[in-house]
């Protein structure tokens, strides 16, 4: 298999598995990782997202793996709107079904953990202060300099000839990594609407013991407009000064 939304798929079936696994060795109970810390959650999912754009590029995607950042580079121009709806749905599955191998590969410390907001931090965003309007205004803020500063590396005025091959997807780790110790503290930097969405449906219906509320509330604004709309004004701060 080959192509755009495969590679979308398989590239964000990476991202979640690694970067929502490292969540849950750090939360569940009695796994190696418990307790280890907010750092390793930041460090696991930035290299997740390097892993995740990696195997995207080597089966023909084009690595966004983020509906928001797809939708930015549609308002840019480099996107045709005819693919939108291939590599969002591309996007959505691939989350969805990592979530699925997440909980099986730590089914027992699901299990034994009997803390159902802790079970849902494995799977989706929980704020650290509940503040719907500045919740949003947090992740719009954290997805807005996660398209100006990514769409930078490829920017010619960076390089003329683009970065070196291969060295992309390591820049876009760092900027995850730095973007959660710089502003993932008060909702956890989701900065995509996949990523949260899908595995919340996922923790929804999966069979989990004790699970507490999936917070729609929350799940079904905050992870969904604060990244979208920072997608959108980052783009047109990448157009206007000259990054896209």
């Amino acid at each position: 298999m080959h192509g755009p939304v495969f590679g979308e798929f398989l590239g964000t079936f990476i991202l979640i598995l690694l970067g929502n696994g490292t969540v849950a060795n750090v939360s569940l109970s009695k796994s190696k990782g418990s307790g280890s810390g907010y750092m390793t959650v930041v460090t696991g999912y930035a290299f997740a997202v390097s892993a995740g754009i990696f195997v995207s590029l080597a089966v023909g995607g084009v690595a966004h793996l983020n509906c928001a950042v797809t939708l930015a580079l549609v308002i840019a121009g480099v996107t045709p709107v005819s693919q939108v709806p291939g590599l969002v749905a591309g996007q959505f599955a691939g989350a969805m079904v990592a979530s699925i191998f997440v909980w099986l590969a730590y089914l027992h410390h699901y299990a034994d953990t009997p803390d159902g907001p802790t079970k849902l931090g494995t799977f989706s965003t929980i704020p650290a202060i509940r503040n719907l309007p500045l919740n949003v205004l947090t992740e719009a803020i954290a997805t807005c300099v996660l398209c100006i500063v990514g769409f930078s590396f490829g920017s010619k005025g960076v390089s003329a000839t683009g970065l070196p091959a291969g060295f992309g997807p390591y820049c876009w780790g760092i900027l995850i990594w730095v973007i959660g110790c710089g502003l993932g503290g008060p909702t956890g930097w989701a900065m995509n609407p996949n990523r949260d969405l899908g595995p919340r449906i996922m923790y929804a219906v999966l069979p989990i013991p004790n699970k507490g509320s999936c917070d729609w509330t929350y799940g079904l604004t905050v992870p969904i407009f604060g990244p979208l709309i920072g997608a959108a004004i980052g783009a047109v701060i990448c157009k206007a000064t000259g990054i896209l």
